[in-house]
């Protein structure tokens, strides 16, 4: 009788314990699991030393699971379920340190809605110690028991973790993923393949702590009022400067003038006089006489 297909099967890699970062000399069990059976899957990774190894080369295979007894630096990689067909489950990323700072995190995407809670441990130190957190290298909080939920997460929790304790250093950095919510209104389906990784990656290295973020608009909000009143003030210069400049022409036109009479500061009379000519005809004699008021 032939084996069932896993291409028509989802098998998962879980880590027990379950978190992504290790301190050296740690130990570790990672399991191919599968609804059916899980016969015939083992545990291969990626490292920055070598590629596509299964685990009898760097543990200790027992049927699906591979152990680790002693964790070291060079353990840091990706790892992954595969079937001896060539398919394979999705892949994970652990780091281990030889510092003596950790964050525990989800393995695995966590799902959308749900409340995630990231701790800050120490190798030394008890396990309640007030720790700094940050994402993508920005500064979110600090707790001072040294744990930090995320309620109901969504795409936009998605990002790089690290913590620091005070005295002890910081932890390297983990991502987290969400995954959205399955449909349950659509049909079923037939799941595909998983895809097989395409080589290592590693944790990028801790960013230096920088300040949040000021909001942008809040120099051009007051750039603009300043500009603003700059143009109200230069209106109510040049509009008293107009209103001058009319009253002076205005005086001055009224100097030109002389200061003119009008036609009621003129009295205007008429004088006759009767003369008697040698002739001894009698004359009259009118004059005109203006008469100015002062």
């Amino acid at each position: 009788m032939e084996a069932t297909s896993p291409h028509c099967l989802i098998c998962v890699l879980t880590v027990s314990p379950s978190r992504s970062q290790f301190f050296k000399g740690d130990c570790v069990s990672l399991s191919c699991e599968e609804d059916n059976s899980s016969a015939g899957w083992t545990v291969r990774r990626n490292t920055t030393r070598e590629t596509r190894t299964q685990c009898d080369e760097w543990g200790k295979p027992a049927g699906s699971t591979c152990n680790i007894s002693y964790l070291v630096p060079e353990d840091s990689g990706v790892y992954w379920c595969e079937w001896r067909e060539g398919a394979a489950s999705s892949s994970i990323q652990l780091t281990v340190t030889g510092g003596s700072v950790i964050l525990q995190s989800p393995v695995l995407p966590v799902m959308e809605g749900d409340d995630v809670t990231l701790s800050c441990h120490t190798k030394t130190a008890p396990s309640n110690v007030e720790a700094v957190f940050y994402k993508d290298g920005f500064f979110i909080r600090t707790e001072p028991a040294g744990h930090m939920t995320l309620h109901h997460v969504t795409s936009s929790d998605e990002g790089l973790y690290r913590c620091s304790i005070s005295g002890h250093g910081e932890s390297p950095s983990s991502r987290i993923s969400v995954s959205g919510k399955p449909s349950t209104t659509s049909g079923p389906s037939t799941p595909s393949g998983p895809s097989t990784p395409s080589g290592p990656t590693t944790s990028p290295s801790p960013t230096s702590v920088s300040p949040p973020h000021t909001p942008h608009f809040v120099p051009y909000v007051l750039l603009s009022l300043a500009c603003v009143i700059v143009v109200v003030l230069l209106v109510l210069i040049l509009v008293l400067l107009v209103r001058r400049h009319v009253q002076r022409k205005s005086e001055g036109d009224q100097e030109a003038r002389g200061e003119g009479f009008t036609d009621s500061d003129v009295k205007i009379s008429h004088q006759c006089q009767k003369n008697r000519s040698d002739r001894g005809e009698i004359v009259c004699l009118c004059s005109r006489l203006s008469i100015y008021k002062h």
